[in-house]
């Protein structure tokens, strides 16, 4: 199959890649960086060097493809001036009129958990939109949107309350927090974009359900910090500790509102209805990455 992906070689696109090479499949990558190239060909895979912005670039890209996967890069969180919501419905639309037309049949797009909401999940609104442009394309494509849980990599933004406190400071966490791994949602996209054949609305990704107090125990004990604890503090604490490190205001805001979506199980509710089998990837291996940058930055 021809397989077209977006999002360069990030936490997700670099596995996914590799995934679909080794299954014999014709992958282009695309990428905003030119210096991505060279390790684009090094994989075996072909760049497509350009913007997410120029839907002409998009579409060019897109033709001949059997399969295209379609993500929203992340952005700068601390630009003052970035609008994420209007970000993310700018770039689903982009996709919505490449992917039609270049007459693709085929399209999985990265969304998230929430992703179904059109309030109350904060900057995941951002997804909403996303999905609501694609689904426009409907039934002429077969869309499927895979919903991640909350990234592993997440729990980086911790680091330095770990390292000062001891703790990590949520105003989530007495509920299972469902944690997931960039290598099974690469696994899961990698199955839905050789399935061209149809294809689900929405799939959800899942790699451990742990609450707050579970997921501290498994680092400390990974970062040679046995009273690590999870603290839970108010939504207002949140937001302004986010805003005090620089965060853009209303961005800070809907993070704050995003978790507190997954503390009163609003985030979770639809999941939980459609819950999948959990992936492979699992806390104690993720903490030995996070050990590892934590040892080399501490």
């Amino acid at each position: 199959m021809k397989i077209t992906i977006t999002g360069s070689l990030g936490h997700i696109g670099k596995p996914l890649t590799k995934n679909l090479i080794d299954q014999g499949h014709e992958v282009t990558v695309i990428s905003s960086s030119p210096i991505r190239s060279t390790v684009i060909k090094q994989m075996g895979a072909i760049p497509s060097i350009g913007s997410l912005e120029d839907v002409g670039f998009l579409t060019e890209s897109f033709i001949g493809a059997d399969a295209v996967f379609t993500m929203v890069p992340p952005n700068n969180y601390f630009d003052p001036n970035l609008d994420l919501i209007a970000y993310y419905a700018r770039l689903g639309n982009n996709y919505a009129k490449a992917l039609s037309g270049a007459g693709i049949k085929r399209a999985v797009n990265l969304s998230t958990i929430g992703g179904h909401l059109e309030k109350g999940n904060g900057i995941l609104k951002g997804a909403y939109h996303v999905e609501q442009a694609l689904n426009t394309l409907r039934p002429e494509v077969a869309v499927t949107h895979v919903r991640p849980t909350s990234f592993y990599y997440n729990l980086y933004g911790y680091m330095e309350s770990i390292k000062s406190e001891g703790a990590i400071f949520a105003n989530h966490g007495t509920r299972p927090i469902p944690w997931v791994s960039p290598f099974d949602i690469a696994r899961t996209v990698a199955e839905e974009l050789t399935e061209i054949d149809g294809g689900t609305r929405f799939r959800y990704v899942v790699s451990e359900e742990l609450t707050g107090d579970e997921t501290a125990r498994i680092l400390g004990e990974a970062l040679g910090i046995p009273n690590l604890s999870w603290k839970i503090i108010t939504d207002d604490m949140v937001s302004d500790q986010l805003k005090s490190i620089g965060m853009n205001p209303t961005i800070a805001e809907g993070l704050t509102e995003m978790y507190a979506a997954l503390q009163t199980g609003l985030l979770t509710e639809h999941y939980r209805k459609n819950k999948p089998e959990l992936g492979k990837v699992k806390l104690r291996d993720f903490a030995k990455e996070l050990t590892e940058v934590y040892q080399n930055n501490h």
